[in-house]
């Protein structure tokens, strides 16, 4: 029979009866040896006193036992009900504190794993939320233009301009789509930044070369200022794909005539790459809020976008690790600041 098959108190029970059966042997063996009465009555005092002592250990034990077990119960049974003010008292000289303590910390595991999984679950059901809403305007558009096409003739002119309604909220939705992709394979980690070494300059001309012939279209002058030789650590493709986010929202928000610079500098630990324009500006009030996923300010709706280029671009740079900073006034433009560290 295996030891950890055994109970406690068949266990006590077996070495107070060893040591009962050891203390007679040792006694009948030197009363042979004597022939003395006196090894008899000392052999006699000397297991009374063992079995005496032996009893209160075992007491002691069980008693010690029964309210570790039931502290234990009721520590599990807590946890069970999810109450999170549980006390720990530790002493690492006790070996029941010990074991006291390891179920204490599978707990602290179990909560934060908890925790974590609400917290993506609410995530996600804000992302559904997110896109249901994103989708419905675009959607609506596209079922009122089918339905007035196959339900009634239109004139050539006008049925030209149903269709292009209809490719422009295709668009819209194609372009929904990408960015929800985009942002999910970095989220989900399906997606790893790898950072080589590389010129900072052709990564920047890849991004400014998204956004050239949108600002041709509105006339918006566009100013790059970056030296050609500046070379650091960075995914030059998710990095591009970043600034052109903040190019693009440039290019909606600045009014037409306007101005975007883009300047580079060399700092001792961060490159620091500013994006700036000329439009209406951010009050300081929602400044912490447009880098939060499709947030858009009201008074822009009319201007095409979802409002995720500020919240992939800060996930984008973030993931390198470096940081955004954003600097504006209403009536006196935008600065975005990316700042990306050498290594």
């Amino acid at each position: 029979m295996r030891l950890r098959q055994v109970s406690v108190k068949n266990l006590c029970l077996f070495v107070a009866l060893g040591a009962m059966l050891s203390m007679l042997g040792v006694t009948v063996l030197f009363f042979a040896r004597t022939g003395s009465e006196q090894v008899l009555y000392a052999g006699a005092a000397l297991m009374a006193c063992a079995l005496f002592w032996l009893f209160l250990l075992t007491a002691a034990f069980g008693k010690r036992l029964s309210v570790f077990a039931d502290g234990l119960c009721e520590t599990l049974d807590n946890m069970i009900n999810g109450r999170a003010d549980l006390q720990e008292s530790f002493d690492k000289e006790l070996l029941f504190d010990r074991i006291s303590h390891r179920l204490f910390r599978l707990y602290d595991i179990l909560l934060e794993a908890e925790h974590k999984v609400d917290s993506e679950r609410r995530e996600l059901q804000a992302l559904v939320s997110d896109i249901s809403h994103q989708v419905k305007t675009p959607v609506s558009n596209l079922k009122m233009v089918s339905d007035t096409l196959l339900s009634k003739e239109v004139a050539p002119r006008e049925r030209q301009a149903f269709l292009q309604g209809i490719q422009g909220q295709a668009q819209k939705l194609d372009f929904l789509v990408q960015a929800l992709v985009k942002t999910s394979r970095l989220e989900t980690g399906m997606v790893r930044l790898k950072k080589q070494e590389g010129r900072l300059f052709d990564t920047l001309a890849q991004a400014v070369g998204g956004i050239v012939y949108a600002a041709e279209q509105k006339g918006l002058k566009v100013s790059v200022d970056c030296p050609q030789e500046l070379r650091l650590y960075h995914d030059a493709r998710w990095t591009a794909e970043a600034l052109f986010n903040l190019l693009d929202n440039a290019v909606k928000y600045t009014p037409a005539g306007g101005r975007i610079c883009v300047s580079v500098k060399d700092w001792e630990l961060y490159v620091r790459v500013d994006v700036s324009d000329t439009g209406k500006g951010i009050a300081e009030s929602r400044q912490a809020a447009v880098f939060g996923r499709f947030y858009r300010e009201e008074e822009v709706h009319d201007v095409q976008g979802v409002g995720i280029g500020l919240y992939l671009a800060r996930e984008i740079v973030t993931r390198q690790g470096g940081y955004m900073k954003l600097t504006s006034a209403v009536g006196e433009g935008s600065t975005f600041s990316v700042f990306l560290p050498f290594r």
